[in-house]
């Protein structure tokens, strides 16, 4: 069974990285430091207690002898214990230890001699003399494994007792005496200890992670503005007009390493403005050319055309003296004169629309621009279908009507030309709150999906699934996304085999 697929992490921002590293490498300087201490007090405490041991095993020494009446008196020497003890504790079989808790543990062979053999109890007695706990059975049995390695000091867990820093000793009678002080108030110290440098390290992070949060928001600020810069620029529109390339990151410091990306930012939009401005102007002397050129060509067009249209009346006047090739060439002539006057109409026209030429502005019953272009169309395709969807009443526009008459009837001409006999064009009005969308949709062959991303731009054509039956300059589409462009409204296409819908949306005010 295939795993759930899971959500993509987020990534985590620069800002949340280099507070989270700080915090990071806090915590493991805290750690070191931490342990470091903590050995080093480890070390130094438990050569305190080597030392007290030390004393205890000299004092053992010193008072090795008989233990007194009853196996409970202290040895020859030692001062005997005076009151009764309590808790099931017994009078001190020698003088107080190193320290209370002091361990005593003396074997003749493997046998424990019991009457020098406990741990110093702090004072019991009703005298206020120290005594002494036994040892019990389990305890003396791990006292016993204890060997005599050279002085060697271990640590050992008493049962009962807790733990203890114990070491063995061959006494001058030949009996062994282990010797042992508690570790309790090194475990203590160190417990309290690593405890206070884990609130410490904890403390010191949280007030880091706060500061370095602010910190770091603060020195992150010129990286924002630039990423803020960089938003804004990539929001103007580059690709055609005049471009105003103001926007640069401010205070770009260069001694810094966000001020060299701000200063490289502010740098290349210098030279993305220069090459935009060179770009502009050289779409201006393009397009000069392009209307200087389509209206002088005008006239000369004419007079080509009228030149032909005389030549061909004097046929009829004279009663047929120009010869028939003659006046077939003529009549070829005067047919392509008419198709280069309409693209030097169309490129007048886009130039005239590319310069920002204002248009006219009124308003414009759009359901009657429609019902005249389909009317135009119907006359010159009757071999197609020719069908309205049109809303009950009618809808206005504001706009240029004779502008939007030729969108109109150059979406109706594309559906014309590039589709073949029998198809079906519908137009259809689809009111929509303050715009109107005007639909064109054919059931033709389609466009070819690599025509489709360029069907607007200028001198691009169909292939043969929609071929050219007629003259096609390959810039009706432009200008009809140039029209709607400059009454502030889209125009979109889609285009699958079956279906080829256009739709126009101008705002209705």
């Amino acid at each position: 069974m295939p795993s759930p697929s899971r959500r993509p992490r987020r990534p985590r921002t620069l800002r949340s990285r280099l507070v989270l590293t700080t915090i990071l490498l806090l915590v493991a300087v805290g750690l070191v430091i931490g342990g470091v201490t903590a050995v080093a007090l480890h070390l130094s405490l438990t050569g305190r207690v080597d030392a007290q041991l030390d004393q205890a095993v000299d004092r053992g020494r010193r008072d090795v002898g008989d233990p007194g009446p009853g196996g409970q008196g202290g040895p020859p020497g030692s001062v005997p214990a005076a009151g009764r003890c309590v808790d099931g504790t017994v009078p001190a079989f020698r003088g107080p230890g190193p320290t209370d808790g002091t361990l005593y543990a003396r074997f003749a062979g493997r046998d424990l001699l019991t009457g020098q053999s406990g741990v110093l109890d702090e004072p019991r007695s009703t005298a206020g003399n120290p005594c002494v706990r036994p040892l019990t059975g389990a305890q003396a049995r791990e006292l016993e494994d204890v060997a005599d390695d050279g002085g060697r000091k271990r640590t050992v867990d008493l049962e009962g007792l807790g733990r203890y820093r114990v070491v063995s000793t061959t006494l001058p009678d030949g009996s062994r005496q282990v010797s042992g002080v508690p570790l309790a108030d090194v475990d203590r110290t160190l417990l309290t200890v690593v405890g206070v440098e884990v609130a410490a390290i904890l403390g010191g992070v949280a007030v880091a992670a706060g500061a370095g949060s602010v910190l770091v928001r603060r020195d992150l600020l010129p990286l924002q503005r630039v990423a803020n810069t960089a938003a804004r620029v990539s929001e103007l529109e580059l690709d055609r007009g005049e471009v105003d390339l103001s926007l640069r990151v401010p205070d770009a410091d260069g001694s810094t390493e966000v001020g060299k990306v701000a200063l490289a930012l502010n740098r290349m939009l210098d030279n993305v403005g220069s090459a935009l401005e060179a770009r502009h102007a050289s779409e201006q002397r393009v397009r000069q050319f392009v209307a200087d050129a389509s209206h002088e060509l005008r006239t000369p067009l004419a007079a080509i055309r009228g030149y032909s249209e005389l030549t061909r009346r004097s046929r009829d006047v004279t009663g047929g003296q120009v010869p028939a090739d003659v006046l077939h060439a003529m009549g070829r002539v005067e047919s392509e004169a008419l198709r280069m006057t309409g693209l030097v109409e169309d490129l007048l026209l886009l130039a005239r629309l590319d310069s920002g030429r204002p248009l006219d502005r009124g308003p414009v019953d759009l359901t009657m621009t429609v019902l005249d272009a389909v009317s135009d169309a119907q006359v010159a395709g009757r071999e197609h279908r020719w069908q309205l969807d049109l809303p009950e009443e009618a809808v206005e526009v504001v706009g240029d009507a004779g502008r939007l008459h030729q969108v109109l009837a150059n979406l109706l001409a594309n559906a014309r030309t590039h589709t073949p006999p029998g198809t079906t064009v519908t137009v259809g009005i689809v009111p929509d709150g303050s715009v109107a969308h005007v639909d064109v949709v054919d059931d033709g062959p389609g466009i070819a999906p690599e025509v489709l991303p360029r069907v607007f731009e200028r001198f691009v054509r169909a292939d043969s699934s929609r071929s050219r039956v007629a003259g096609s300059t390959g810039l009706g589409l432009a200008i009809v996304q140039a029209v709607v462009a400059s009454h502030h409204g889209t125009v979109t296409v889609d285009s699958r085999p079956g279906r080829t819908a256009f739709r126009v949306t101008l705002p209705t005010t």
